[in-house]
């Protein structure tokens, strides 16, 4: 891995050259070319993309419940354990997030307040391909469900041999209300505006490849989405006394997820970073996804060596990452010197997969640098906020006169006699 031993500000211009990502035109005029095929000719255009990018040709979309239950009982108990522990850490850790609404009602003859309401219907994208993602549909599904939503519709690629039976399990124990299979952009555009089989949602999450992400961008307004997410990042803030072999095989456990993943150590120890760089190396040599990995951590990837521990701490939160882990001693003490991440993972033993899988925060997590302004996926973003308001006829004549002092600087005459009209009898 490349190591840099920079200043503060030269390390941050750096950060900016890898968290760059251009805008790729043809990909865009590419999935609105689908979106609007899907929304003029619906399950037909569907069914044409599936045998053209899937190479599957399907006589129905819909999953029918009882393949979700005869993929439940093909899983093994291994398996199936692993998926209802994960589902009961998800469900506590999320059950602390649910909210209420609240009235105000400290001022006579006023009424204020804010009501929540679960949305009516989302959409759950599920990768499909190389690999199967049953933890994606816990981690969405779950906290949707805690939420109240009402109809949860999960759609994954068809694949040729059937979908994976570990995904079905998933969407069974998830919750799930209906699963179709459906990838792409063509499966993001029919849950944005329906097709004949597939209802239109409220709102689009889930993880997807290039297409999927940008057909997400193009149909928001149309609905709402839980976010574009980028390639997978790991960072670690890491001393002296942190073991190399630990720290490389978390830095690859991301790297392996995508080509354009980053992997990013910071480190008061020159030592250390060289100890860390040649052991990425050694075990990269039997990593499954070898190819892969290699490509994320030569392209994307880096060590930086700072002077202060303070300094660590900046360069990181510029970084903004998705995953942080601080692998120091007594790790908690540095909390409150994070500003900006996904997801942080404090000292040896929290290492970033169990966050992935099974302890129960969400691994639905901003990434190229949007820990900035957003958060991880949550009950919160299944749920919307109403305002409520109510006045007594003395309580407006209180304020009558301040109201279209208002409406009438701004130029809105009929604001300020909408006000005028309730005195004049």
């Amino acid at each position: 891995m490349k190591i840099y031993q920079e200043d503060l500000a030269t390390m941050k211009r750096i950060v900016d050259d890898y968290t760059q990502e251009t805008v790729d035109f043809e990909i865009e005029q590419t999935v609105q070319t689908i979106i609007q095929n899907v929304i003029k000719n619906g399950d037909q255009a569907l069914k044409d993309y599936s045998k053209k990018f899937d190479q599957v040709d399907l006589d129905k979309l819909l999953v029918e419940p009882s393949e979700l239950e005869a993929a439940y009982g093909t899983i093994d108990d291994d398996l199936k354990a692993s998926l209802l522990t994960a589902k009961d850490n998800i469900t506590a850790f999320h059950e602390l997030e649910k909210e209420t609404g609240f009235v105000d009602v400290s001022t006579p003859g006023i009424v204020r307040g804010q009501k929540l309401t679960a949305l009516k219907r989302v959409g759950l994208y599920v990768p499909g391909g190389t690999a199967a993602y049953p933890s994606t549909i816990l981690m969405n599904a779950i906290p949707a469900k805690i939420a109240g939503v009402q109809e949860l519709v999960m759609i994954t690629p068809p694949q040729k041999d059937g979908i994976n039976p570990a995904v079905l399990a998933a969407a069974k124990i998830g919750g799930v209300d209906a699963v179709y299979q459906v990838g792409g952009a063509q499966g993001i555009a029919a849950l944005a505006y329906g097709t004949e089989t597939i209802p239109a949602v409220d709102k689009i999450v889930g993880p997807g490849n290039i297409f999927v992400a940008t057909a997400k961008k193009q149909v928001f307004g149309q609905v709402a989405i839980d976010m574009v997410a980028g390639p997978s990042e790991i960072g670690i803030l890491a001393d002296a006394n942190a073991r190399p072999s630990e720290l490389a095989a978390d830095l690859l456990s991301q790297a392996e997820h995508d080509r354009r993943a980053r992997a990013m150590l910071v480190t008061d120890s020159l030592d250390l970073a060289q100890a860390v760089s040649k052991e990425v190396d050694q075990q990269l040599t039997t990593l499954p996804r070898q190819e892969i990995a290699q490509a994320a951590i030569n392209d994307r990837s880096f060590i930086a060596v700072m002077p202060k521990v303070t300094e660590m701490f900046d360069l990181m939160n510029a970084i903004a990452p998705e995953h942080l882990e601080i692998a120091f001693d007594n790790p908690s003490q540095y909390l409150g010197l994070v500003e900006n991440a996904g997801s942080v993972f404090l000292g040896r033993f929290s290492t970033e997969p169990l966050g992935d899988y099974l302890a129960g925060p969400n691994h639905v997590l901003p990434t190229g640098g949007t820990a900035r302004f957003s958060s991880p996926l949550g009950v919160y973003d299944f749920v919307k906020r109403t305002q409520f308001l109510q006045y007594s006829a003395e309580q407006l004549a209180n304020v009558a006169d301040k109201v279209t002092k208002f409406a009438r600087t701004e130029g809105l005459e009929a604001h300020a006699r909408a006000i005028e009209a309730r005195f004049k009898d």
